[in-house]
Order: C-alpha cells, then sequence, then structure tokens
C-alpha cells in the first residue's frame, strides 16, 4: 500500500523521480492547515481580535487572488520552479511573526498591537503565497509523464489529506495538553517547519520549459466581456458567486463563535474541525466516480440541502443557548459533505460551459470573480457581528449571528431554484476539472483555478528535455 502510494524505482519507476512532489503535498498541508486555517483563527481571538479582523485575516487568501492572475505574466520571464520557489520562500518569512507572538505573549501578556500584527502577517503570507500557486499546478502538468500524471495526482490526494488530518490531531493534542500560547507556539512552529521542508521538495522537482508569453492585454479586455455577457457561463459564473457570498464565513466564524459564545476549548473546537475535514474526504470518496454517471446538478442540490439543514441547526443552537452541544459533531461533518460536494460539482459543471478556444481565460475569470467577491464576504460580516462582552473584550452579537444563518437558509434556498434550472447534457459528460489536493480545501478550492496556462495543451504534450529529473532529484 504504502509502496503505491509514495513510488520508488522498483514500485513505480516512472513516478518515482516526482516523489519531492508527493513530499511537497504532505508538508504543505502541515503549513496551511495552520497557518489560514482555524488555529490562526483561535490565535487571533486569544490576542483579542475582533470579528472584523477575524474576517479580514480569513479573506486575505480569497480578495488577494486577482494577483494570481498577474503573477503569471512572471511564468514566461522566470519560469515556473522560480516563481513558484521565491513565493514559497517568501511566504515562509512570515510564519515567523506568529511564533515571536506567542512567545511574547506567553511571557508578557496580551499588549493590543499583537492581533493587528498576527492579521498583517496573514495578510503577507497569502500575498507570497499567491504568487506561488500560480505555477504550481502548471508546472506540474509540464514535468509529469501524461501516463504518471492520474497516479501522482491519486498519491497527492491521499499523502495531503493524511497530513491534513494529523495535523489537526496533533493541534487537538497540543490544545489539551498544553497552556494556549504553548500550543500555538509548537503548531505555528510545525507550520514553519512545514514550509521550509515543502520548499526543499519543491527544489529537488526538475524546471519545465518557460510558456509562451501571456498577454495581460487580452485578459483586461475579455474579462468583463464572460463576466456580463449573457450564456451559459455567466448564468454559471454568478450562481458560484452567489454561493462563495453565503458559505465563505461560515467556518471562519464558527470557530471563533464558539470560543467566546459557549466559551469551548481550542482543543473542542479543533475536534470539530477534524469531522469537518473527515465529511470533506467522505464526500470526495462518495461522488468521485458517481458524477459521471448522474451528471453535476443532483450533487449541487445534495450541497444545498447540506448547507440549509446545518444553517437551520446553528440557528437553533444559538436561539437555545447552546443546548445542542451534541449536535455540533454532526453539524460539522454535514458542513465538510455540503463544501466537498459543491466543489466536485463545480469542477464538473465548469468544463461544460467554457470555450475551447479561450479555456484558460475563463477558468480563471470563474475561479478569481467567485474567490475575490467570496472573500469581501467575511469582511462584511465582521463588521456586521462585531460586538463586546460584558467585560469588555470581543464577541459576536448573537441576534446577528442568527440572522447571519437566516440569510444563509434563504440565499440557498434561491440558489437552489437556480442550480435546477442549469442546462446539462448528461449524454456527452465532460471531463471534471482538477485542482489536484487542493480538493480538500473546499472553501477556497476556487483559487486554484486561477491560472493563464491551459493545462489541457500540457495534458497534450510529454515533457521536454528541461523536464527531464535530475540524479540529484531522484
Amino acid at each position: 500500500m504504502i509502496s503505491r502510494l509514495i513510488p520508488t524505482e522498483k514500485s513505480d519507476p516512472e513516478l518515482a523521480p516526482f516523489r519531492p512532489g508527493l513530499l511537497f503535498g504532505f508538508f504543505n498541508a502541515m503549513t496551511w492547515q495552520i497557518g489560514i486555517g482555524t488555529p490562526m483563527v483561535l490565535f487571533a481571538e486569544e490576542l483579542g481580535a475582533s470579528s472584523l479582523q477575524v474576517g479580514l485575516a480569513y479573506s486575505f487568501v480569497f480578495i488577494l487572488t486577482p494577483i494570481q492572475i498577474l503573477a503569471t505574466a512572471l511564468l514566461p520571464k522566470f519560469g515556473y520552479k522560480k516563481v513558484m520557489l521565491g513565493g514559497w520562500a517568501a511566504r515562509s518569512l512570515f510564519l515567523i511573526v506568529p511564533v515571536w507572538l506567542a512567545i511574547a505573549a506567553a511571557h508578557s501578556g496580551v499588549k493590543p498591537w499583537m492581533a493587528p500584527a498576527l492579521v498583517g502577517s496573514v495578510f503577507w503570507f497569502c500575498f507570497f503565497r499567491t504568487i506561488g500557486a500560480a505555477a504550481i499546478m502548471p508546472w506540474l502538468y509540464s514535468i509529469l509523464p501524461p501516463k504518471a500524471r492520474g497516479r501522482y495526482f491519486a498519491s497527492d490526494q491521499f499523502i495531503s489529506g493524511f497530513a491534513g488530518v494529523g495535523t489537526l490531531l496533533a493541534c487537538v493534542a497540543l490544545f489539551a495538553q498544553l497552556p494556549i500560547f504553548v500550543a500555538l507556539l509548537i503548531q505555528y512552529g510545525i507550520a514553519l517547519a512545514g514550509s521550509y521542508l515543502s520548499f526543499m521538495s519543491l527544489r529537488r522537482l526538475p524546471d519545465a520549459p518557460n510558456p509562451e508569453p501571456i498577454g495581460l492585454g487580452r485578459v483586461f479586455r475579455d474579462t468583463p466581456r464572460y463576466m456580463f455577457r449573457p450564456s451559459r457561463f455567466r448564468q454559471f459564473l454568478w450562481l458560484a458567486v452567489g454561493y462563495a457570498v453565503v458559505s465563505t464565513p461560515i467556518p471562519p466564524f464558527l470557530a471563533y463563535y464558539l470560543k467566546v459564545g459557549p466559551a469551548l476549548s481550542a482543543g473542542q473546537i479543533m475536534g470539530f474541525e477534524v469531522l469537518r475535514y473527515a465529511g470533506v474526504i467522505a464526500a470526495a470518496a462518495f461522488i468521485k466516480r458517481r458524477i459521471s454517471q448522474h451528471g453535476a446538478r443532483p450533487f449541487f442540490l445534495l450541497a444545498m440541502i447540506l448547507y440549509v439543514m446545518v444553517a437551520a441547526f446553528w440557528w437553533a443552537f444559538i436561539h437555545r443557548e447552546w443546548t445542542m452541544l451534541g449536535g455540533v459533531y454532526v453539524a460539522y461533518f454535514g458542513l465538510g459533505l455540503a463544501a466537498a460536494c459543491w466543489t466536485i460539482s463545480n469542477l464538473n459543471y465548469l468544463a461544460q460551459v467554457i470555450e475551447d478556444d479561450n479555456r484558460a481565460l475563463m477558468i480563471a475569470v470563474q475561479g478569481a470573480v467567485t474567490a475575490c467577491v467570496g472573500g469581501l464576504s467575511p469582511i462584511l460580516w465582521g463588521m456586521a457581528l462585531k460586538s463586546q462582552n460584558a467585560a469588555g473584550g470581543p464577541a459576536i452579537d448573537s441576534t446577528m449571528f442568527q440572522v447571519f444563518f437566516g440569510v444563509v437558509i434563504v440565499g440557498v434556498v434561491v440558489l437552489s431554484s437556480l442550480v435546477g434550472r442549469l442546462p446539462e447534457d448528461e449524454t456527452q459528460p465532460a471531463k471534471s476539472l482538477v485542482i489536484g489536493n487542493a480538493i480538500f480545501r473546499p472553501f477556497r478550492a476556487a483559487t486554484y483555478l486561477v491560472s493563464l496556462v491551459d493545462l489541457r495543451e500540457l495534458e497534450k504534450n510529454p515533457p521536454g528535455p528541461e523536464a527531464e529529473p535530475s540524479k540529484g532529484s531522484r
């Protein structure tokens, strides 16, 4: 089993030279689960961050997505490897800030400047991550042998999922056994180590020929046309934007609310996150083969039903003042199921509504617009939910949080009626788009669609001589 997932010269000589790429996925999961996941939200709350500051920090990975399009213009000049390594090296530096903040808070107590410092470090982490992310998928497609790509991405998903679950479980244990800032210090140490090791793994991968020059003028000229001209693409684009606006704020504000409202421990909240991640994995396993048989629409509708059920539970949970704590476990698992159902269906349906001649740009437009507009939602809701407790500390306005889930229910019902009208040709199913192990990050999966390099063209071409791995990379 292990030899099939981590190829060796004996078990899979064709894929073995690209083993560093699989290790990259493993170590990178250790970083993002902490650096821009729920541990970051809990850290911000411990530093006294308001709901607005939490919404800002969580939104950066989304609202910076348009920079990813601009960053693809660097690829023809510097190549995939240099752009990716540069972005990943720079983002690692900003993980030092949370490490320092954890030490300072444990030693001297929480200071008013600490929460803004954490939010600022997350911004720059996401900024440089966005630059590097412009290169990763086209780079892998350029260097992997065509017949080995399916095996590579299957192994990548499993290994990254394993690392993601392991990181979450480690966070649960650390929060349960150690003082909060000591636990956060170790967690961010893990994230920093993962970032360094993922960088070193990338260095061992071979480079690929630089892509052809990419004209950004065409991007600015054609993007408004795709966004507003009547078409199936426009219809689905704005439906996806509506989904992003409704769903994106849910994970960060749930974690924040459970900490400042019912005052659950960080370990309990991270335990819920494990269940959400388990829901994502379960949905991915269930839908993967069935979507080609039944089409995307049934799974869109399944996602909508799950979101209504989850939102209704949280509305009741707040209304009844936290007397339904046992249901939180089911609600988190259901949230993971719903998010993954939508994401996988989105990848399948989007492939049906894009034009062959403008495939890369249309995919990039859908990813960037969806992520960017959806990323504004946590900021706006952070402003609306901002409140103070009796001691003057940050809190969430419970009444407004109920309103939020009411809006989610209404929004999902409207989206469901629109999804039911989506035209779909089930007799000629399209090949789903591929985003690698990002399928396990469904709430920000749209960001991995943003690239002006057409992966389909790379699929047709075998790796060139520049992509041959050196002996040192084996």
